[in-house]
């Protein structure tokens, strides 16, 4: 799974000219997922995220503050190109998880973050649609978090 994170003051997703989703303050989280995700890297990202000290507290010290400690807005999309591999000059996505799969996974995705925060506060755009979104980035501060892999049993690493 990966998530590119940014800061932003505000950011949009519109649908076929009509916006569907708004945040002011907070983050603007643009996810991938992989084939290879479980419940394990779900439930990192999700905590990753939310406790990303990427603002300012109330002295102005800077990455000092998450996102759940000023009480700002977290915007989600999805976004299969982030596991994209260049066969050349071509984009390849068989790493990203197939559609049918990843409407369920993210709409759990979806659930975690609301169910760990504010369900007000997290809104996202609609998954499969053509989107624009519409990002003002803060600073600018933009994050990739991706997440662990489970491990390897070293056995399986050798061929006999």
């Amino acid at each position: 799974m990966k998530a590119i994170v940014q800061r932003v003051t505000r950011a949009s997703v519109t649908v076929g000219g009509e916006q569907i989703s708004s945040i002011g303050r907070g983050l603007c989280v643009l996810l991938g997922l992989s084939v290879e995700d479980t419940q394990k890297e779900l439930e990192h990202i999700v905590r990753k995220i939310l406790n990303l000290r990427v603002f300012e507290d109330e002295s102005g010290k800077q990455w000092s503050k998450s996102v759940m400690d000023q009480q700002y807005e977290v915007l989600c999309v999805s976004q299969f190109t982030l596991h994209c591999i260049l066969k050349g000059n071509k984009p390849d996505y068989h790493m990203a998880m197939p559609t049918e799969q990843a409407e369920t996974f993210y709409n759990s995705f979806l659930e975690h973050l609301r169910k760990a925060y504010k369900p007000e506060f997290v809104k996202d755009g609609k998954f499969g649609a053509y989107m624009q979104v519409h990002i003002q980035n803060d600073g600018p501060v933009t994050i990739e978090l991706e997440s662990p892999l489970a491990p390897i049993d070293s056995k399986q690493m050798f061929c006999y």
